[in-house]
């Protein structure tokens, strides 16, 4: 089974969420963010389910809607490990490079 690695733009990328749910006074907004890390660990078995991106990456695509979100990884199989570069909103434009 892989591991996940959430890299720093990731977890800046959760902050950044969350603060746009708790600005928009979304009632569960900890839940959500709480559900998006939880359905990274489809990952753990699955690290090649996401659809292919940029190379080496791949997205996944979480939830929908209002509440979906896009993973940006990439899975190194010598190491069996998933690398979560970032996270975004469904409706965003891309990736931050930062």
């Amino acid at each position: 089974m892989a591991r996940i690695v959430l890299a720093p733009q990731a977890l800046r990328d959760l902050e950044r969420i969350l603060q746009h749910l708790i600005t928009h006074r979304v009632a569960d907004a900890g839940e959500r963010v709480a559900d998006i890390v939880s359905a990274l660990d489809v990952l753990v078995r699955n690290p090649m389910i996401g659809r292919p991106a940029e190379p080496p990456f791949r997205e996944i695509v979480i939830g929908r809607g209002s509440r979906g979100y896009v993973a940006f990884y990439r899975y190194t199989a010598g190491d069996d490990l998933v690398h979560v570069a970032g996270l975004r909103g469904q409706r965003e434009a891309g990736f931050s490079n930062e």
